[in-house]
C-alpha cells in the first residue's frame, strides 16, 4: 500500500505488515531456516525495506558480519551473537552477502504460556541483540542445532508428535536466549516485576488512548506511585517517561515509513490536534516531526543536534 505525498511527487510506502506463512507441508507456527536459504528465496529489496513482521525472529549468526536495524537502531552482529526481534517492531536487514547463520521464525502462540512467561517473549523493550559467551554460547548453539535438525526431519515422527518436539526444543532455545548469562534473578518473578509487566502490557494496548499514569493506575488497581516505582526498578525510567517513549517510538515509525500528515498522526496517537502533537514530539526529540521525517528519508545521521535513537 502506498500513499502519494501531498502536492504530488513520488509515493512513499507505508510500513509493510508481514504475517507468518508456514512453508507448504510444514506445521504452522514455526519455521527454521539458514541465512543461505533466506537469500535464495527472498527478494533482497524486500528484506532491506523497513517492514513490521507479526512474528518473532530469533537469529544466531555463525559466520561473517550482519547489520540489522530494529526500530531506528542499527545493530552489527558478530559470530555467536543472537538477534531477537519481536512482533510489531519495524526492522530491515542489511547486506546478507557473506553472513551465515540460522534463523527461527515463530508466532507467539506457538509456545506454551509458562515458557512464554518465563522467557518474557512479549517484552518488546528487551535488548534486540544478546552476546552469549563461553558455556552459555555453546548451550545456545546446541539448542539451535537440535531445533534445526528436528525441523528438517519431518516424516520421522507422526505430525502431532513432531510438532510437540519442535515446541519443546524451541522452548529450550528461547529460555537460553532470554537468559544468556545464566542469571538466576528475573524481574518478572518479583512483585515489582509483575506490576511492571502488567503496566507494560496495558501501555501497549492503550498508549493511543491515554498518556496519563493515573488512567493506567486506576485500570490496574495500583497507586500511580506504585507503577512509577515498579517501572523505575525494572525499566530504569518512571511510568510517565515509559508511556511517552512508547508514543514517540510509534510516531517515529509513522513518520519514517508513511506519508500521513501531522494531523492524521496526531489523531492516530490520541492528540487533540497537530499542534499539540508537534509540540510533544519536539519536546521529546529536539526536532519537529517534519525535520525528523526529512532527516530519516534523506539518510541523515543527526537530527536536532543528536544522533537518531530509539525511545
Amino acid at each position: 500500500m502506498v500513499r502519494k505525498r501531498q502536492g504530488g511527487g513520488e509515493p512513499v510506502p507505508e510500513i509493510r505488515e508481514v504475517a507468518f506463512s508456514a512453508p507448504a507441508g510444514r506445521p504452522s507456527g514455526v519455521e527454521v531456516l539458514t541465512l543461505a536459504e533466506l537469500r535464495e528465496r527472498a527478494d533482497a529489496c524486500r528484506l532491506s525495506t523497513p517492514h513490521r513482521p507479526g512474528f518473532h525472529h530469533l537469529l544466531l549468526l555463525d559466520r561473517g558480519r550482519l547489520v540489522h536495524s530494529v526500530d531506528f537502531r542499527e545493530h552489527v552482529l558478530a559470530p555467536g551473537d543472537l538477534l531477537w526481534s519481536r512482533p510489531g517492531q519495524v526492522q530491515h536487514f542489511g547486506d546478507l552477502t557473506g553472513a551465515e547463520g540460522r534463523l527461527v521464525l515463530f508466532e507467539a502462540g506457538f509456545l506454551d504460556p509458562a515458557t512464554a512467561a518465563a522467557a518474557r517473549i512479549e517484552d518488546w523493550y528487551g535488548p534486540p541483540v544478546r552476546h552469549p559467551r563461553g558455556a552459555a554460547a555453546r548451550r545456545v548453539a546446541e539448542a539451535m542445532g537440535q531445533l534445526h535438525q528436528e525441523f528438517g526431519e519431518l516424516g520421522g515422527l507422526p505430525l502431532e508428535v513432531h510438532l510437540e518436539v519442535l515446541r519443546h526444543l524451541l522452548a529450550v532455545l528461547v529460555l537460553r536466549a532470554a537468559h544468556p548469562d545464566g542469571a538466576a534473578g528475573d524481574a518478572g518473578s518479583c512483585p515489582a516485576g509483575e506490576t511492571y509487566l502488567r503496566f507494560r502490557d496495558a501501555v501497549e494496548r492503550g498508549f493511543t488512548r491515554s498518556r496519563r499514569v493515573a488512567d493506567y493506575a486506576r485500570a490496574l488497581g495500583y497507586a500511580p506511585r506504585t507503577l512509577s516505582r515498579a517501572t523505575e526498578a525494572t525499566a530504569g525510567v518512571g511510568a510517565k517517561e515509559f508511556i511517552d517513549r512508547r508514543v514517540v517510538l510509534e510516531a517515529k515509525r509513522l513518520l519514517a515509513h508513511g506519508d500521513r500528515s501531522a494531523a492524521r498522526i496526531a489523531d492516530r496517537l490520541g492528540f487533540a490536534d497537530a499542534t499539540n502533537f508537534s509540540k510533544f514530539f519536539q519536546r521529546r526529540t529536539g526536532c519537529t516531526p517534519i525535520a525528523f521525517r526529512d532527516a530519516v528519508r534523506g539518510g541523515a545521521q543527526r537530527v536536532g543536534g543528536g544522533p537518531l535513537r530509539p525511545v
